[in-house]
């Protein structure tokens, strides 16, 4: 079983131990387990055999306006690396979902993509844009740096359920401008500009994992194609390992944690500005691997007064990991734990904040079975009630959740497991799942 916190490089070089999975397609289906979970109802949507359908869904939901989800699995569907990873769409039909890959990785070896370990979101031009954590032509990395892709929908209505998307490969990592796009989504400016960050690779070749310390890149669109630039390159001694994408603000500046360096060597939440044709770092907070929690592997989300959350998923007056509150002072800025848990593992995944501005988000292996959990923070007269949603069993619900959480605008919430389900194989841990809580 997969376990991505304690080592950046077992993410993108995963794929040398991969294990085979079973080719079996299972397509639609309906929800196959439900029960009652604090007064509010858990349903699985989907349940991956690691066949055509996919295998360890890592990456979190994209909702797109019509209510279809969206999403990626970094194994099984075959490809040329023995289960590349799938890109997926469940749609709601009736009282089930329709599962249908929508594009199936091919591997390095046909210089494509495979585990994508992150998110697909739309972009401005309404395509699904991601990142696959090793694969592409990169020749640098054994079986590629990784990529990012974009994947557009049939041109005409296609009446065939298999029907795939095209893909467009952005860029093949290579080293030189990072290797291995971590967990954290992708992110547009107001101009169509992508961002986001990997966790090796870069300027730096030393000292932080064998293939450097992590890099931030834009990809811009051009007359004919996508232009890459490796804006910032993280270093040993410095903030570095930066394993969760970044967020942008209104004046183009990004925001972003990492998992390695700062003046304790705790990680660091920094900001990444424009400044005449380059871009420069400001550490915003050094995490002290105290109190306040360390090793962040979350990235940030913001709220309209200009405050960030995050998570570490270690430390932490419990020793579980923290969530946390980035305010702005007098030019300053102000870090506030605003809860700390008390289990095994915290959220390693970006927490989603909804309009009332209460916090949701995954753990990968706290909760009563140490085997992850979905909580709720509701801010109530300046304080915060922690609220445990579901605590994952292992079994048909599934268990160590490595997403976020997205909602819909009747208030359900969706996201995954990386293991569990009732599908057997995937070396006996279950291939994972989809589920959902409705209110």
């Amino acid at each position: 079983m997969l376990n991505p916190i304690h080592s950046a490089k077992s993410i993108w070089g995963r794929s040398c131990r991969r294990e085979m999975f079973a080719l079996l397609l299972v397509f639609a289906i309906t929800i196959l387990i439900s029960h009652s979970a604090q007064g509010q109802t858990f349903s699985v949507l989907h349940n991956f055999t690691g066949g055509s359908d996919g295998a360890t869904p890592n990456a979190g939901l994209t909702l797109d306006r019509a209510g279809n989800l969206y999403g990626a699995a970094s194994s099984g569907g075959g490809g040329g690396c023995g289960g590349c990873g799938v890109v997926y769409k469940l749609r709601q039909v009736h009282s089930g979902w329709l599962f249908t890959p929508i594009y199936t990785f091919q591997g390095h070896a046909n210089q494509d993509g495979e585990e994508p370990i992150a998110r697909v979101v739309f972009g401005p031009d309404g395509a699904l844009y991601g990142t696959t954590g090793s694969g592409g032509a990169g020749g640098a990395c054994i079986e590629g740096c990784g990529t990012a892709y974009r994947l557009t929908p049939p041109a005409t209505a296609c009446k065939d359920a298999l029907c795939p998307w095209t893909e467009t490969i952005l860029h093949s990592f290579d080293i030189s401008d990072g290797a291995g796009p971590g967990y954290g989504d992708v992110t547009f400016d107001v101009s169509g500009n992508l961002y986001g960050t990997t966790i090796g690779g870069g300027g730096w070749m030393s000292g932080c994992i064998e293939s450097g310390c992590g890099a931030a890149y834009e990809i811009s669109p051009s007359i004919g194609g996508w232009s890459t630039s490796m804006i910032y390159s993280f270093a040993n001694g410095s903030t570095n390992l930066p394993w969760s994408g970044v967020i942008v603000d209104s004046s183009g500046n990004l925001y972003g944690t990492t998992n390695g360096g700062g003046e304790a060597r705790s990680g660091s939440i920094y900001e990444l500005s424009p400044n005449g044709g380059s871009w420069s770092q400001i550490v915003l907070y050094s995490f002290l691997g105290g109190n306040d929690g360390g090793y962040p592997l979350a990235g940030l989300v913001a709220d309209g007064a200009g405050n960030y959350y995050g998570a570490t998923p270690f430390r932490g007056a419990n020793g579980g990991g923290t969530i946390f509150e980035l305010s702005p002072i007098g030019g300053g800025w102000n870090y506030s734990v605003l809860y700390s848990f008390t289990g095994h593992e915290g959220p390693i995944t970006s927490l989603t904040l909804n309009a009332a501005g209460n916090l949701y988000g995954t753990t990968q292996s706290d909760g009563s079975n140490r085997l992850g959990s979905i909580f709720q923070l509701t801010r109530t007269n300046g304080s915060w009630t922690y609220t445990s949603l579901h605590d994952f069993t292992g079994g048909t619900d599934g268990g160590y959740p490595v997403s976020n959480v997205v909602l819909d605008s009747n208030g359900n919430l969706y996201g995954t497991a990386s293991a569990g389900g009732i599908a057997g194989g995937c070396g006996g841990y279950g291939c994972g799942v989809v589920w959902e809580i409705a209110p």
